[in-house]
């Protein structure tokens, strides 16, 4: 999977209150969720960004709470894919179960600023800044997990095996 889109820089320990505040956590559903993505900690983000867009992000994005719906906005707002320093443990579960592209890479989170240009290449876990002309390298996620993001999530995927196996129970 490859991405390239407009870095939104944002610090460390963004907590999962910060990416969809308590107030707007009433409904499920992805767009609604997504108007008020990072609203609290950047007011005019959704207005923003523009589908296929990048997070860059220091240490521990993601702490706090464990809703699913902070990585479900994130993706619903448009974002194709978090880079950061690291990921709160949940907050990356959740990103993976939801479809959310995600990737660990240091050096490109810290270095990268809003407005620069990145490529990410998932599947190899590298990281191009265009702006800056600088390629860094990542942790690659394991085959199953890229299978999942792939597959838009794990009950897509789950959908989408069952949906193949048409045999049934043995």
């Amino acid at each position: 999977m490859m991405f390239e889109g407009t870095v939104f820089k944002f610090g460390r320990d963004v907590d999962t209150d910060v990416i969809i505040p308590a107030r707007y956590l009433n409904t499920t559903e992805p767009n609604e969720l997504a108007a008020h993505v990072m609203e609290d900690i950047d007011p005019g983000f959704v207005s923003r960004v523009k589908a296929g867009d990048i997070i860059a992000a220091e240490e521990n994005f993601g702490s706090g709470s464990s809703r699913e719906q902070a990585p479900v906005a994130i993706k619903a707002a448009g974002i194709a894919c978090v880079v950061a320093v690291s990921f709160a443990r949940i907050f990356y579960r959740n990103a993976i179960n939801i479809g959310l592209p995600i990737l660990v890479c240091p050096e490109a989170a810290r270095e990268a600023e809003s407005g620069d240009l990145l490529r990410v290449d998932l599947d190899r876990g590298k990281v191009i800044n265009l702006t800056k002309q600088k390629e860094y390298q990542g942790d690659r996620f394991p085959g199953f997990m890229q299978e999942i993001v792939a597959a838009g999530g794990l009950m897509a995927m789950v959908k989408e095996k069952l949906a193949g196996d048409k045999s049934g129970p043995s």
